[in-house]
C-alpha cells in the first residue's frame, strides 16, 4: 500500500511541476504583453489599454497567488510521503489504515484538479486580454483610417456642391417658367382685346397702365435676381478664400506627414541596430 501511495504521490508530483511549468509559460507571456504594450506608441489608443493592463496586473498577482497556493500543496504532499516514508522505515506499515490513505489521495488528487482548474480560467482570461489588445488598432491602421475619412469627407464634399448647384438651376428654370407663364397669359389677352382696348381713349389709358405695371413686375424680378447674384458672388469668394486657405494647410500637413514618417524610418533603424548589438552582447 506505501508503494502504491509513492507511485500516486510521484505521479502528482510531476503533473505539479507540469502545472508550475505551464505557469512559467503563462508568466512569459505575461512578459511578452507587457513589452508589446510598452513598444506601441499609439496616442489615441492610451486610454483603451490602461484598463487592460490594470487586468493585467491583477492577473499576475492572482496567478501568484495560485503558484504560492500549488506549492504549500505540494509541500504538504512531498511531507506526507516523508512521514509514510519513515513510517515504513520503522515497520509501521500495519499501522497504517487504508482508508487514511485513500483519504489523503482522494484529497491530493481534489488538490491537484483545483490547481488545474485555477490556472485554466487564469490562462483563458490572459488569452482574452491578449486578443483585446490585438483588437487596438495600431499606429499604420489609425493613420489609413485618417486617410481614408480625409478621402471619403472631399468625397462628400463634391457631392454636396454637385446637390447645390442642381437645386440652384432647379430654381432658376421655375422662375423662368413662371416669366414666360406670364408673359404668355400677357399676350394672350392683349391679343384678344387689342382691337376693343385700341379704339377708345380709356382703353389705351388702361393698356398703358397694364404694360407699365408689367415693366414694374420685371424690374423687381431682376432686381431680385440681381441681389441672389451678389450673393453668389459673395459665397464664391468666401469659398475661394477658404480653399486657398485649407490649400495651404494641406500642404503645411503633407510636409510635417512626411517628416514624421521619416522620423518613424530613423527610430526603426535605431530599434533594429540597438537589438542588434544586444544580440551580439
Amino acid at each position: 500500500m506505501v508503494t502504491n501511495l509513492k507511485a500516486s504521490v510521484r505521479e502528482l508530483s510531476v503533473k505539479v511541476k507540469e502545472q508550475n511549468q505551464r505557469k512559467c509559460d503563462a508568466k512569459d507571456k505575461l512578459q511578452q504583453l507587457r513589452e508589446r504594450i510598452s513598444k506601441e506608441v499609439v496616442d489615441v489608443s492610451v486610454q483603451e489599454l490602461i484598463p487592460l493592463l490594470r487586468s493585467l496586473k491583477e492577473f499576475v498577482k492572482e496567478e501568484s497567488e495560485v503558484r504560492s497556493r500549488c506549492n504549500v500543496k505540494r509541500s504538504a504532499l512531498e511531507d506526507a510521503v516523508h512521514d509514510l516514508e519513515e513510517r515504513a522505515g520503522k515497520g509501521l506499515d500495519g499501522e497504517i489504515q487504508e482508508e487514511d490513505l485513500d483519504g489523503l489521495l482522494v484529497v491530493s488528487l481534489d488538490n491537484l484538479t483545483s490547481a488545474k482548474k485555477e490556472l485554466g480560467a487564469t490562462l483563458r482570461e490572459i488569452v482574452s486580454l491578449k486578443r483585446q489588445i490585438d483588437d487596438v488598432p495600431c499606429q499604420s491602421e489609425l493613420l489609413q483610417y485618417e486617410r481614408r475619412f480625409s478621402e471619403l469627407n472631399v468625397c462628400i464634399q463634391e457631392k454636396l456642391q454637385q446637390t447645390r448647384k442642381l437645386y440652384a438651376t432647379y430654381n432658376a428654370l421655375l422662375e423662368i417658367k413662371d416669366l414666360m407663364l406670364k408673359e404668355t397669359s400677357l399676350l394672350n389677352s392683349i391679343g384678344s382685346q387689342f382691337q376693343d382696348v385700341i379704339g377708345t381713349p380709356a382703353g389705351r389709358v388702361k393698356l398703358i397702365d397694364s404694360m407699365e405695371g408689367v415693366m414694374k413686375g420685371i424690374q423687381q424680378k431682376i432686381g431680385k435676381i440681381q441681389l441672389g447674384l451678389q450673393e453668389e458672388q459673395r459665397l464664391r469668394d468666401a469659398s475661394k478664400e477658404k480653399y486657398i486657405a485649407a490649400a495651404a494647410e494641406q500642404r503645411k500637413c503633407y510636409t510635417v506627414l512626411r517628416a514624421y514618417q521619416e522620423e518613424c524610418t530613423k527610430n526603426e533603424r535605431l530599434r533594429s541596430h540597438i537589438s542588434a548589438m544586444n544580440e551580439h552582447l
